[in-house]
């Protein structure tokens, strides 16, 4: 199995590991180059730079991307490593070598269910890490070195899951749950996508535009769930759609729906309600305008079905 060990800011580490959050921003502080050395699920260990030098954490890849600074903190908010985003820009500035930017495009890789050792269960920086590694580097458990690392990282997952399960009352079932192998492989079947890793999957998956109206304005373009996520609708790109923000509001409130043919239905109730709606009936019978590329991510038809059953206003 692949991971990989990324050098960490120990004040994004620092605060991170205060909140709890379901998923983080590893940000890179330029806005060029695309990070391709996992793929999803596979583990991303905090490395933290001198001078510590321990590897302090893991998380579990989910996507990279770009994105505004002010787009990634809307996203993210604190789980981008920080209270606030002007600190965020300052820590981001600090890497930066041109002159300073109000909202630069920075590099996202998303990580999904981090968890923060404690300092005494830090693990030593590997032997063959040299210090002239800047970003980081990947390791394979079929090695000897990423096998031992990998061996001390399931000992602590095994602990700090259990001890989160317990918190929750959910022991048992994680014993049940956790016969051997207990890691390894089967643990990225365990790994759940946050919010912030559901926006950003479903924003590029739609390619940055609203597959209803076609806009291509970022900031206002927002990752709709199809069947809510409060009921129980899960963070799959399949039971997602990329949408402008006020048909996003419509599409919750039950105004607009989509059919399993990917057409566009908008609801009587609006012109009957608001005396109004011209803007949104010219999409009505239309077919959206973009979709995902993989039929695998394209909107599931139960979860359609659930949305047309249950929210929709005919």
């Amino acid at each position: 199995m692949k991971f990989y060990l990324g050098t960490t800011d120990y004040n994004w580490y620092s605060y991170l590991s205060q909140i709890d959050p379901e998923d983080v921003n590893f940000w890179q502080p330029g806005g060029k180059t695309k990070f391709s050395v996992l793929s999803p699920g596979q583990p991303f260990l905090f490395k933290l730079k001198s001078p510590y030098n321990a590897i302090g954490g893991i998380g579990f890849f989910s996507s990279h991307t770009f994105l505004p600074l002010n787009i990634a903190w809307d996203a993210f908010g604190q789980r981008n490593g920080s209270q606030n985003i002007e600190v965020l820009r300052k820590m981001i500035s600090n890497y930066r070598k041109e002159d300073y930017i109000v909202n630069p495009v920075i590099g996202c890789i998303v990580l999904t269910n981090p968890i923060f050792f404690k300092k005494e269960d830090w693990i030593p920086t590997p032997e063959n890490w040299a210090n002239s590694i800047v970003q980081g580097k990947s390791y394979n458990t079929e090695e000897s070195i990423g096998a031992g690392i990998w061996k001390q990282v399931e000992i602590l997952l095994d602990k700090y899951l259990y001890l989160n399960a317990k918190d929750e009352g959910k022991s048992q079932l994680l014993l049940e749950e956790s016969d051997s192998p207990k890691y390894g492989k089967e643990v990225l079947t365990k790994v759940r996508l946050g919010q912030g890793a559901f926006r950003v999957l479903i924003t590029d998956a739609y390619y940055r535009k609203c597959s209803i109206t076609g806009e291509k304005t970022l900031p206002v373009l927002e990752a709709a769930h199809i069947k809510p996520y409060a009921e129980s609708g899960p963070h799959f790109i399949s039971n997602g759609i990329l949408l402008r923000s006020d048909i996003h509001k419509l599409f919750d409130t039950g105004y607009i729906t989509i059919t399993n043919e990917y057409k566009i239905e908008v609801s009587k109730r609006i012109r009957e309600e608001f005396s109004n709606g011209k803007e949104y009936y010219q999409y009505h019978g239309k077919t959206l305008s973009n979709l995902p590329g993989r039929d695998s991510d394209r909107p599931d038809s139960k979860y359609i079905d659930w949305h047309n059953t249950n929210i929709f206003k005919n």
